[in-house]
């Protein structure tokens, strides 16, 4: 049985996509996910399965789309790649509040950060199936845009390093 750490695009955030925590955590045990438990209030889910990544990720988004009648992106990461995108953070003595990891299904393109506009003192480098970012002056008044982002879902470094800890103790 693995244990997967699942990310929820644009929930709870900003007044959009609606989902208590509490629905979240029942459609996991629905789907037959083990030892399920959410992380604050903005789609974070950890839990087992003896699922792939892409049949876990498949279930989720069909069950979370019938719920909130639109589709609802989700990525996933297995323990071992969570405890990797927090180990892999390219600004390991910036502000943890600061950098954000942007979860992408793929690795991000080749042309990723030609892509990029409105950059100013933010930092950005590419990972696996991440984009790192560190925002030097706090995103409140970033106008950083991303190409690639778009399709993602971020998470701080604190969140990344939580979600990593509740994964590996599964």
């Amino acid at each position: 049985m693995a244990s997967f750490v699942a990310l929820l695009r644009a929930v709870n955030v900003g007044g959009t996509g609606k989902l208590p925590m509490s629905d979240l955590k029942a459609i996991c045990e629905e789907l037959g996910f083990g030892a399920v438990s959410t992380y604050i209030a903005s789609g974070n889910v950890v839990f087992t399965s003896r699922k792939s990544e892409a049949a876990v990720k498949a279930a989720l988004e069909k069950q979370l789309a019938a719920y909130a009648g639109k589709p609802v992106g989700v990525l996933v990461r297995n323990a071992a790649e969570m405890a990797e995108v927090a180990a892999d953070n390219p600004f390991p003595k910036a502000a943890p509040n600061r950098t954000m990891a942007v979860f992408l299904d793929r690795a991000p393109p080749k042309d990723t950060l030609a892509g990029v506009r409105g950059q100013k003192d933010e930092e950005i480098r590419l990972g696996r199936r991440e984009i790192y970012i560190h925002y030097g002056d706090g995103m409140a008044k970033s106008k950083l845009v991303i190409a690639a982002a778009k399709t993602g879902t971020a998470r701080n470094m604190n969140t990344v390093a939580v979600l990593a800890r509740m994964a590996a103790e599964l």
